[in-house]
């Protein structure tokens, strides 16, 4: 590991001297490459650096205790060595976790569908909940948010909703989010005060660009048709909702958000590039499924994994044993807690697992 680090610290030092040439600030692409390269190796840079550092904090400390009579400054010595040894390990660990292989798609746009289950009208209701907590908290982060596709019922529920979120680690923050969630509350409707159980289930892809998924139209039947539901001015009076079904897979895909047909023939053929690449992304997992199994899940929609509980005013992530007890912040977008405790479970158990093969 600290050969592979070595060569880190060189590697920057390295790219801070090609930075500042002139061939390469005349070379746009060369200097974008580079500038992405130095924000990725520099943070374990810095943290080896940091390491390096405690190691010789200890070893100076060791070797002016030997020589130093001073009562007060071996007393500062000490406390200096106490204090060097226990961060020497955090670092360690820190750096571990840097060196751990990157999920390619962690920087990607992500595709949101969330989907009304077990619950009738109740189920609708908590989907429009839900769909409302990932709009807030992306737009807590200034992430944009565009609707794709909604089927709402009356009363203010949604039996599905489609949309994508655009930002910098969307994907890093909400794939591991699919899945079924659960909410058990006293609906309005119900006079005798009883609990109800209903469900929904949430699932998260990466937009994938075309050098990821390549379609063929010919595989694609688009049909057209007058969109429903709210909308703006001309979107409920012409035919510019589009229907697209994927022959090959079956997959079937509306769009109707936008005015232009072929608005939402594009948005269309963006939810279906993400389902085919999310299709690649389970094979893939099947095919390491003992790795899967130990992973916080990232795609399965018939895992439940969270409760939201209203008597009890708590939000409960089964894969990972989290309870709190502020479901009022989190159903208004407050979900950081949950998604850097997944995150960091996860990071844990596959650092379990690389130790365990070496």
């Amino acid at each position: 590991m600290f050969e592979t680090l070595e060569d880190v610290l060189v590697r920057r030092e390295e790219i801070l001297l090609m930075l500042g040439e002139p061939s390469t600030a005349a070379d746009s692409q060369k200097y974008q490459s580079l500038m992405k390269e130095l924000s990725e190796i520099t943070p374990v840079a810095d943290a080896y650096k940091k390491y390096k550092n405690c190691q010789q904090t200890i070893a100076d400390s060791l070797s002016m205790l030997e020589e130093e009579t001073d009562p007060d400054m071996r007393e500062m010595l000490r406390d200096e060595l106490a204090e060097a040894r226990d961060d020497l390990p955090k670092l360690e660990q820190e750096i571990r976790l840097l060196l751990l292989p990157k999920d390619p798609n962690d920087d990607k746009n992500v595709i949101v569908e969330i989907r009304a289950g077990a619950g009738g009208d109740e189920a609708a209701l908590f989907a429009a909940e839900i769909y409302r907590m990932y709009v807030h908290y992306a737009e807590g982060r200034r992430w944009k948010v565009e609707t794709m596709d909604a089927e709402e019922i009356g009363i203010g529920g949604m039996k599905f909703v489609s949309f994508m979120i655009s930002g910098k680690g969307a994907w890093s923050a909400l794939k591991y989010e699919s899945g079924v969630h659960r909410v058990q509350r006293v609906p309005e409707t119900e006079s005798g005060g009883r609990i109800h159980t209903s469900t929904i289930t949430v699932a998260i892809m990466p937009e994938a660009e075309e050098v990821d998924v390549q379609i063929d139209m010919k595989d694609c039947r688009f049909d057209v048709f007058r969109a429903s539901g709210n909308g703006g001015q001309c979107v409920n009076t012409t035919d510019s909702a589009v229907r697209l079904t994927h022959i090959p897979t079956g997959i079937v895909i509306s769009c109707q958000d936008e005015k232009s047909q072929l608005k939402n023939k594009d948005k269309a053929l963006k939810v279906l590039r993400a389902k085919l690449y999310a299709l690649e992304m389970m094979k893939a997992h099947e095919a390491q499924a003992e790795e899967r199994r130990s992973q916080i899940g990232t795609g399965d929609r018939s895992e439940k994994i969270r409760t939201y509980n209203f008597p009890q005013g708590r939000v409960t992530d089964h894969r990972i044993g989290l309870t709190l007890y502020k479901l009022d912040k989190i159903l208004n977008g407050d979900i950081q807690e949950i998604i850097d405790a997944c995150t960091a479970a996860d990071q844990a158990a596959r650092l379990a697992r690389i130790q365990e093969a070496g």
